[in-house]
Protein backbone atom coordinates (compact mmCIF):
# COMPACT_ATOMS: atom_id res chain seq x y z
CA UNK A 1 0.00 0.00 0.00
CA UNK A 2 3.01 2.42 0.85
CA UNK A 3 4.57 1.60 -2.54
CA UNK A 4 1.55 2.22 -4.44
CA UNK A 5 1.02 5.89 -2.78
CA UNK A 6 4.85 6.19 -3.64
CA UNK A 7 3.96 6.35 -6.99
CA UNK A 8 1.48 8.11 -7.52
CA UNK A 9 3.31 11.11 -5.66
CA UNK A 10 6.09 10.32 -8.27
CA UNK A 11 3.94 10.35 -11.45
CA UNK A 12 2.50 13.40 -10.22
CA UNK A 13 5.63 14.99 -9.89
CA UNK A 14 6.57 14.04 -13.03
CA UNK A 15 3.20 15.72 -14.65
CA UNK A 16 3.61 18.70 -12.64
CA UNK A 17 7.35 19.63 -13.93
CA UNK A 18 6.02 18.94 -17.53
CA UNK A 19 3.12 21.42 -17.27
CA UNK A 20 5.79 24.17 -15.93
CA UNK A 21 7.96 23.77 -18.89
CA UNK A 22 4.98 23.76 -21.10
CA UNK A 23 3.64 27.14 -19.70
CA UNK A 24 7.27 28.49 -19.43
CA UNK A 25 7.83 27.71 -23.57
CA UNK A 26 4.19 29.46 -24.22
CA UNK A 27 5.65 32.35 -22.42
CA UNK A 28 8.69 32.48 -24.30
CA UNK A 29 6.92 31.83 -26.98
CA UNK A 30 4.20 34.53 -26.43
CA UNK A 31 7.17 37.56 -26.06
CA UNK A 32 9.32 36.46 -29.43
CA UNK A 33 5.21 36.55 -31.47
CA UNK A 34 5.34 39.76 -29.89
CA UNK A 35 8.05 41.24 -30.78
CA UNK A 36 7.70 39.73 -34.25
CA UNK A 37 4.60 41.88 -34.60
CA UNK A 38 6.49 45.15 -34.17
CA UNK A 39 6.33 46.21 -37.14
CA UNK A 40 7.89 49.99 -38.99
CA UNK A 41 6.35 51.13 -42.45
CA UNK A 42 10.02 52.59 -42.33
CA UNK A 43 13.09 50.50 -42.28
CA UNK A 44 16.27 52.44 -43.49
CA UNK A 45 19.42 50.65 -42.87
CA UNK A 46 22.88 52.03 -43.00
CA UNK A 47 26.17 50.93 -42.94
CA UNK A 48 29.59 51.62 -42.40
CA UNK A 49 32.42 49.74 -41.39
CA UNK A 50 31.83 48.05 -37.93
CA UNK A 51 28.71 50.02 -37.43
CA UNK A 52 25.02 49.04 -38.51
CA UNK A 53 22.26 52.05 -37.85
CA UNK A 54 18.25 51.28 -38.09
CA UNK A 55 16.38 54.08 -38.73
CA UNK A 56 12.37 52.93 -37.88
CA UNK A 57 9.58 55.03 -38.42
CA UNK A 58 5.90 53.44 -37.73
CA UNK A 59 3.93 55.40 -40.48
CA UNK A 60 4.82 57.75 -43.69
CA UNK A 61 1.51 59.39 -43.54
CA UNK A 62 -0.45 60.77 -40.39
CA UNK A 63 -2.59 63.36 -39.09
CA UNK A 64 -1.58 66.97 -37.19
CA UNK A 65 -3.35 65.38 -34.78
CA UNK A 66 -1.37 62.06 -34.38
CA UNK A 67 1.97 61.25 -32.94
CA UNK A 68 5.04 59.48 -34.96
CA UNK A 69 7.14 56.89 -33.53
CA UNK A 70 10.78 57.20 -34.30
CA UNK A 71 13.70 54.56 -33.32
CA UNK A 72 17.14 53.94 -33.63
CA UNK A 73 18.84 50.32 -33.27
CA UNK A 74 22.39 50.84 -33.79
CA UNK A 75 24.78 47.51 -34.08
CA UNK A 76 28.53 48.21 -33.15
CA UNK A 77 31.00 45.51 -33.45
CA UNK A 78 33.65 45.33 -30.66
CA UNK A 79 35.77 47.09 -30.06
CA UNK A 80 33.97 49.94 -30.94
CA UNK A 81 31.74 52.13 -29.48
CA UNK A 82 28.81 54.35 -30.59
CA UNK A 83 27.77 58.21 -29.66
CA UNK A 84 24.41 58.45 -30.59
CA UNK A 85 23.04 61.53 -32.49
CA UNK A 86 21.46 64.16 -30.42
CA UNK A 87 17.87 64.87 -31.96
CA UNK A 88 16.82 67.63 -30.02
CA UNK A 89 19.42 69.85 -32.51
CA UNK A 90 18.73 68.67 -35.48
CA UNK A 91 14.25 68.45 -35.56
CA UNK A 92 12.71 71.62 -36.73
CA UNK A 93 9.42 70.17 -38.10
CA UNK A 94 8.53 67.69 -35.04
CA UNK A 95 8.75 68.28 -31.10
CA UNK A 96 9.59 65.58 -28.79
CA UNK A 97 6.24 64.72 -26.99
CA UNK A 98 8.61 61.42 -24.86
CA UNK A 99 11.63 59.54 -25.47
CA UNK A 100 13.54 56.23 -24.27
CA UNK A 101 16.45 54.50 -23.87
CA UNK A 102 15.21 50.70 -24.51
CA UNK A 103 18.96 49.79 -23.26
CA UNK A 104 21.97 48.10 -24.97
CA UNK A 105 22.01 44.12 -25.72
CA UNK A 106 24.36 41.46 -27.42
CA UNK A 107 23.69 40.09 -30.89
CA UNK A 108 24.41 36.33 -32.42
CA UNK A 109 27.50 38.01 -32.86
CA UNK A 110 27.97 39.16 -29.73
CA UNK A 111 27.94 42.88 -31.68
CA UNK A 112 26.27 45.41 -28.64
CA UNK A 113 23.18 46.71 -30.01
CA UNK A 114 21.79 50.24 -28.58
CA UNK A 115 18.12 51.56 -28.99
CA UNK A 116 16.34 54.73 -28.71
CA UNK A 117 12.52 55.18 -29.39
CA UNK A 118 11.13 59.14 -30.18
CA UNK A 119 7.88 60.18 -29.89
CA UNK A 120 7.24 63.31 -32.15
CA UNK A 121 4.20 65.63 -32.70
CA UNK A 122 4.20 67.74 -36.19
CA UNK A 123 3.39 71.68 -36.04
CA UNK A 124 1.93 71.46 -39.18
CA UNK A 125 0.59 70.08 -41.98
CA UNK A 126 2.54 69.22 -45.07
CA UNK A 127 5.48 67.17 -46.22
CA UNK A 128 8.41 67.33 -44.08
CA UNK A 129 11.76 65.36 -43.92
CA UNK A 130 12.68 63.63 -40.83
CA UNK A 131 16.71 64.89 -41.33
CA UNK A 132 19.98 62.79 -41.28
CA UNK A 133 21.19 61.92 -38.25
CA UNK A 134 25.02 61.33 -37.51
CA UNK A 135 26.22 58.54 -36.05
CA UNK A 136 29.68 59.03 -34.16
CA UNK A 137 31.86 55.77 -33.48
CA UNK A 138 35.64 55.27 -32.72
CA UNK A 139 37.50 52.39 -31.55
CA UNK A 140 37.99 52.21 -27.61
CA UNK A 141 41.85 50.91 -27.65
CA UNK A 142 42.73 54.48 -29.63
CA UNK A 143 42.61 57.95 -28.44
CA UNK A 144 38.87 59.20 -29.82
CA UNK A 145 40.51 62.11 -31.22
CA UNK A 146 41.98 60.70 -33.29
CA UNK A 147 40.34 57.46 -34.41
CA UNK A 148 36.83 58.90 -34.76
CA UNK A 149 34.61 58.08 -37.00
CA UNK A 150 31.18 59.45 -38.29
CA UNK A 151 28.19 57.31 -40.18
CA UNK A 152 25.68 60.04 -41.73
CA UNK A 153 21.97 58.54 -42.56
CA UNK A 154 19.36 60.16 -45.54
CA UNK A 155 16.40 62.19 -44.73
CA UNK A 156 13.24 60.74 -44.75
CA UNK A 157 9.98 62.40 -46.15
CA UNK A 158 6.45 62.59 -43.99
CA UNK A 159 3.08 63.40 -44.79
CA UNK A 160 1.10 65.28 -42.31
CA UNK A 161 -2.42 65.68 -43.37
CA UNK A 162 -5.11 68.34 -42.35
CA UNK A 163 -7.14 67.94 -39.89
CA UNK A 164 -9.93 68.20 -42.03
CA UNK A 165 -11.40 65.32 -44.45
CA UNK A 166 -11.99 66.35 -48.37
CA UNK A 167 -15.82 65.42 -47.72
CA UNK A 168 -15.92 68.49 -45.22
CA UNK A 169 -15.11 70.66 -48.26
CA UNK A 170 -18.74 72.31 -47.68
CA UNK A 171 -19.54 73.36 -44.28
CA UNK A 172 -22.89 74.78 -43.52
CA UNK A 173 -23.60 77.27 -40.49
CA UNK A 174 -26.99 77.52 -38.98
CA UNK A 175 -28.75 81.20 -39.02
CA UNK A 176 -29.01 82.84 -35.85
CA UNK A 177 -32.02 82.44 -34.47
CA UNK A 178 -34.21 85.85 -33.56
CA UNK A 179 -34.20 87.39 -30.15
CA UNK A 180 -36.02 86.96 -27.78
CA UNK A 181 -37.52 88.80 -25.07
CA UNK A 182 -36.67 87.65 -21.44
CA UNK A 183 -39.90 88.36 -19.31
CA UNK A 184 -39.62 90.65 -16.25
CA UNK A 185 -39.52 88.82 -13.01
CA UNK A 186 -40.82 90.78 -10.01
CA UNK A 187 -38.69 92.34 -7.50
CA UNK A 188 -37.33 90.15 -4.65
CA UNK A 189 -35.36 92.86 -2.79
CA UNK A 190 -34.79 90.85 0.23
CA UNK A 191 -34.05 87.52 -1.24
CA UNK A 192 -31.20 89.33 -3.47
CA UNK A 193 -29.65 90.95 -0.36
CA UNK A 194 -29.52 88.18 1.83
CA UNK A 195 -27.99 86.26 -1.20
CA UNK A 196 -25.47 89.08 -1.76
CA UNK A 197 -24.47 89.12 2.06
CA UNK A 198 -23.88 85.47 1.71
CA UNK A 199 -21.77 85.36 -1.13
CA UNK A 200 -19.92 88.12 0.42
CA UNK A 201 -19.42 86.19 3.98
CA UNK A 202 -18.34 83.20 2.43
CA UNK A 203 -16.21 85.02 -0.32
CA UNK A 204 -14.24 86.24 3.01
CA UNK A 205 -14.17 82.69 4.76
CA UNK A 206 -12.57 81.24 1.22
CA UNK A 207 -9.97 84.77 1.60
CA UNK A 208 -9.16 83.64 5.06
CA UNK A 209 -8.41 80.01 4.82
CA UNK A 210 -6.87 80.76 1.26
CA UNK A 211 -4.43 83.11 2.96
CA UNK A 212 -3.45 80.71 5.89
CA UNK A 213 -2.32 77.73 3.20
CA UNK A 214 -0.62 80.30 0.83
CA UNK A 215 2.69 79.71 2.53
CA UNK A 216 2.10 75.77 2.10
CA UNK A 217 1.65 76.26 -1.38
CA UNK A 218 4.23 75.05 -3.90
CA UNK A 219 4.06 77.60 -6.67
CA UNK A 220 3.62 75.83 -10.20
CA UNK A 221 5.09 77.77 -13.25
CA UNK A 222 4.43 77.40 -16.84
CA UNK A 223 5.87 78.54 -20.60
CA UNK A 224 2.75 80.80 -22.62
CA UNK A 225 3.13 78.25 -25.38
CA UNK A 226 3.17 75.14 -23.33
CA UNK A 227 -0.40 76.25 -21.97
CA UNK A 228 -1.98 77.47 -25.24
CA UNK A 229 -0.28 73.51 -26.69
CA UNK A 230 -2.88 72.11 -24.07
CA UNK A 231 -5.62 74.47 -25.68
CA UNK A 232 -4.79 74.12 -29.16
CA UNK A 233 -4.47 69.72 -28.68
CA UNK A 234 -7.85 69.92 -26.46
CA UNK A 235 -9.66 71.84 -29.64
CA UNK A 236 -7.96 69.11 -31.59
CA UNK A 237 -9.72 66.13 -29.88
CA UNK A 238 -13.26 67.54 -29.81
CA UNK A 239 -13.43 67.69 -33.32
CA UNK A 240 -16.08 70.91 -33.85
CA UNK A 241 -15.06 70.94 -37.66
CA UNK A 242 -16.79 67.31 -37.98
CA UNK A 243 -20.22 67.91 -36.04
CA UNK A 244 -20.64 71.52 -37.89
CA UNK A 245 -19.91 73.81 -34.77
CA UNK A 246 -17.57 76.25 -36.89
CA UNK A 247 -18.61 79.07 -34.77
CA UNK A 248 -17.39 77.45 -31.89
CA UNK A 249 -14.35 76.43 -33.55
CA UNK A 250 -13.68 79.91 -34.33
CA UNK A 251 -14.52 81.05 -30.79
CA UNK A 252 -12.10 78.74 -29.13
CA UNK A 253 -8.84 78.87 -30.77
CA UNK A 254 -9.07 83.12 -30.87
CA UNK A 255 -9.45 82.47 -27.65
CA UNK A 256 -6.29 80.82 -27.33
CA UNK A 257 -4.60 83.29 -29.65
CA UNK A 258 -5.73 86.32 -27.53
CA UNK A 259 -4.41 84.39 -24.49
CA UNK A 260 -1.24 83.72 -25.34
CA UNK A 261 -0.31 86.91 -26.66
CA UNK A 262 -1.62 88.06 -23.31
CA UNK A 263 0.85 85.63 -21.18
CA UNK A 264 3.27 85.51 -23.20
CA UNK A 265 3.76 89.79 -24.44
CA UNK A 266 1.97 91.04 -21.56
CA UNK A 267 -0.88 92.70 -24.18
CA UNK A 268 -4.09 92.68 -22.41
CA UNK A 269 -5.80 91.06 -25.55
CA UNK A 270 -8.80 88.98 -24.29
CA UNK A 271 -10.54 91.64 -22.33
CA UNK A 272 -10.80 93.93 -25.53
CA UNK A 273 -12.79 94.14 -28.78
CA UNK A 274 -10.60 93.63 -31.85
CA UNK A 275 -10.46 97.35 -32.73
CA UNK A 276 -8.97 98.49 -29.18
CA UNK A 277 -6.47 95.46 -29.22
CA UNK A 278 -5.44 96.40 -33.08
CA UNK A 279 -4.89 99.81 -31.91
CA UNK A 280 -3.04 98.98 -29.05
CA UNK A 281 -0.76 96.73 -30.94
CA UNK A 282 0.33 98.95 -33.99
CA UNK A 283 1.94 101.25 -31.26
CA UNK A 284 3.86 98.53 -29.74
CA UNK A 285 7.37 97.30 -30.90
CA UNK A 286 6.90 94.38 -29.23
CA UNK A 287 6.11 92.20 -32.51
CA UNK A 288 7.29 92.60 -35.92
CA UNK A 289 5.24 94.26 -39.02
CA UNK A 290 4.70 91.41 -40.61
CA UNK A 291 3.05 89.76 -37.19
CA UNK A 292 0.86 92.56 -36.66
CA UNK A 293 -0.80 92.25 -40.05
CA UNK A 294 -1.13 88.10 -39.53
CA UNK A 295 -2.63 88.90 -36.48
CA UNK A 296 -4.98 91.74 -37.56
CA UNK A 297 -6.08 89.52 -40.32
CA UNK A 298 -6.99 86.39 -37.89
CA UNK A 299 -8.77 88.36 -35.63
CA UNK A 300 -10.69 89.94 -38.33
CA UNK A 301 -11.70 86.88 -39.76
CA UNK A 302 -12.43 85.17 -36.50
CA UNK A 303 -14.96 88.19 -36.18
CA UNK A 304 -16.62 87.88 -39.75
CA UNK A 305 -17.45 83.83 -38.66
CA UNK A 306 -18.26 84.69 -34.95
CA UNK A 307 -20.84 87.63 -35.45
CA UNK A 308 -21.80 88.02 -39.19
CA UNK A 309 -22.44 84.42 -40.18
CA UNK A 310 -19.52 84.23 -42.68
CA UNK A 311 -18.86 80.91 -43.92
CA UNK A 312 -15.58 79.96 -44.26
CA UNK A 313 -14.10 77.76 -46.74
CA UNK A 314 -11.98 74.38 -45.53
CA UNK A 315 -8.72 75.66 -46.38
CA UNK A 316 -9.59 78.87 -44.65
CA UNK A 317 -10.27 76.70 -41.70
CA UNK A 318 -7.02 74.76 -42.03
CA UNK A 319 -5.04 78.29 -42.63
CA UNK A 320 -6.44 79.60 -39.78
CA UNK A 321 -5.50 76.32 -37.30
CA UNK A 322 -2.12 76.82 -39.24
CA UNK A 323 -1.64 80.08 -38.54
CA UNK A 324 -2.15 80.29 -34.54
CA UNK A 325 0.26 77.08 -34.26
CA UNK A 326 3.04 78.87 -36.47
CA UNK A 327 2.87 82.02 -34.69
CA UNK A 328 3.43 79.74 -31.08
CA UNK A 329 6.01 78.20 -32.44
CA UNK A 330 7.70 80.82 -34.01
CA UNK A 331 7.81 83.58 -31.03
CA UNK A 332 7.57 80.81 -27.24
CA UNK A 333 10.49 81.34 -25.07
CA UNK A 334 11.19 79.66 -22.02
CA UNK A 335 11.66 82.86 -19.85
CA UNK A 336 8.25 84.08 -19.81
CA UNK A 337 6.64 81.74 -17.74
CA UNK A 338 2.90 81.91 -16.13
CA UNK A 339 1.71 80.80 -12.58
CA UNK A 340 -1.32 78.31 -12.88
CA UNK A 341 -0.94 77.02 -9.41
CA UNK A 342 -4.17 78.63 -8.69
CA UNK A 343 -5.93 78.26 -11.86
CA UNK A 344 -9.37 77.02 -12.83
CA UNK A 345 -8.98 76.24 -15.90
CA UNK A 346 -8.66 72.95 -16.76
CA UNK A 347 -6.81 72.99 -20.19
CA UNK A 348 -4.00 74.55 -18.36
CA UNK A 349 -3.71 72.19 -15.74
CA UNK A 350 -4.25 68.65 -16.93
CA UNK A 351 -1.51 67.15 -18.58
CA UNK A 352 0.41 70.63 -18.36
CA UNK A 353 4.03 68.79 -17.32
CA UNK A 354 3.77 66.89 -20.67
CA UNK A 355 3.44 68.93 -22.93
Amino acid sequence: MIKKSTNNRFFLSVLLCCGLLLICAGCEKNIDDKREKTEFEIDKIFERGPLTVHILIDRSKITIAETLLLEFEATIEPPYEVQMPSVVKVLENFGIIDWYNLGDRLDANDNIVSRYQYRLEPFLSGTYAIPAFTFEFYDINSPAEEKRHELTTEPIDIEVTSLLGQERAELVIADIEGVLEMPRKSSLRWIWILCTAGVIVAVGVWLYLRRKRVEELVRIFSPAHEIAYVRLRALVKDDLIAAGRIKEFYERISDILRHYIEHRFDLRAPERTTEEFLAELAVTDILAGPDKRDIGEFLKHCDLVKFAKYNPTTEQIQQTFDLVKYFIEKTKSEERRIDVTDTNNVEQTVEIGSV
